[in-house]
């Protein structure tokens, strides 16, 4: 019998790791989203992780979520505004959500529709790919590292029992800027170069960018006074894309089926940090610029595509009908020599 209950906003690839972990460890699990393909995968067959499903309450209506009392946000950064709305008809007053995603200002969006206090940060380097609508594969353990709140200890222990490596710091800045570095050394690159987080490391012109944008994050931290938790910042990042050399980072997933992607959270939030504090981040904008520069030709060659395959319909019925009137003919100009 299950004691405990969670509210996961979101579908994806973290989502749905995150879901079969609680789920083995007697939680139960309520999944809130709006893909439908998601959706209906989840409703059929659960949570898949390989050959074992992991069954999880669905749901696409806030209203049917109504006072659970924690919940974990992973949808994308510039889902975060929309997913507030369905967690304040959920959450109660002493309930808690906690931002497990990348990029820069999440927690300060729940926190302005939710309060401070049912708002709580939290960073994880955890991987999982996401092989199809409720389908993941695991792609590297890594720790979820939580910033101080008075309500985290419920939320803390289920992610404890599920087997996750939970540490809690005090510097809620430091930590997302920490995990902010990793986010920018493996998430534009990976797109950009289609490879999975392993392949950077035995590229030496990738590993040298990856280099000069994670110390340009080091420079704006500096100067904005925020502490990072590495000692080694390059090395850390590194040893992240080490540690998940299979996976396909979450921007490469998203560049792959042509969604939206979180690069204007990640390097877009060093360049806008870096022109307030008046620091240079060259290689930062840059790769915002090809992230969004791909994004933009993909959407284009698709619509030429698209385009192209309908006009070619269109030849093909107007042959079609010549033909068709060419055999008509034909046949009347033979009834009338009959």
């Amino acid at each position: 019998m299950k004691h405990s209950s969670i509210l996961i906003i979101g579908t994806g690839a973290l989502a749905n790791l995150f879901a079969a972990r609680l789920v083995a460890a007697d939680v139960d699990v309520t999944m809130l989203g709006t893909w439908p393909a998601g959706l209906n995968a989840l409703r059929r067959h659960g949570v898949r992780v390989g050959d074992v499903a992991y069954p999880v309450r669905v749901a696409t209506d806030p209203a049917d979520c109504v006072g659970i009392r924690l919940a974990l946000v992973l949808v994308k950064s510039w889902q975060t505004e929309r997913a507030t709305g369905a967690l304040r008809q959920v959450l109660p007053p002493n309930g808690l959500a906690l931002t497990l995603q990348n990029g820069v200002g999440n927690r300060e969006i729940l926190a302005h529709y939710l309060g401070e206090e049912r708002a709580a940060q939290g960073v994880t380097t955890t991987g999982a790919t996401l092989l199809g609508p409720g389908h993941v594969r695991p792609a590297g353990e890594g720790t979820i590292t939580l910033g101080e709140h008075p309500r985290l200890a419920a939320i803390s222990h289920l992610l404890a029992k599920a087997g996750f490596d939970v540490k809690t710091v005090p510097n809620v800045a430091s930590l997302v800027w920490s995990k902010l570095l990793i986010n920018v050394a493996i998430n534009p690159l990976t797109a950009l170069l289609r490879v999975p987080n392993g392949r950077l490391l035995e590229i030496p012109p990738a590993r040298d960018v990856m280099a000069e944008a994670v110390q340009e994050v080091v420079d704006v931290a500096r100067v904005k006074t925020i502490p990072l938790t590495f000692e080694d910042p390059l090395a850390a990042a590194e040893e992240v894309a080490r540690r998940t050399a299979a996976n396909r980072s979450s921007m490469l997933q998203d560049v792959t089926r042509g969604a939206p992607t979180e690069i204007d959270a990640i390097c877009g939030a060093v360049v806008r940090a870096g022109q307030a504090a008046n620091v240079p981040t060259p290689v930062n904008r840059t790769l915002l610029n090809l992230v969004q520069a791909s994004i933009e030709a993909g959407s284009r060659e698709s619509g030429i595509r698209e385009s192209g395959n309908r006009n070619q319909g269109i030849r093909k019925q107007e042959t079609r009908s010549q033909e068709i009137r060419k055999l008509g003919i034909r046949k009347l100009g033979n009834q009338r020599t009959n």
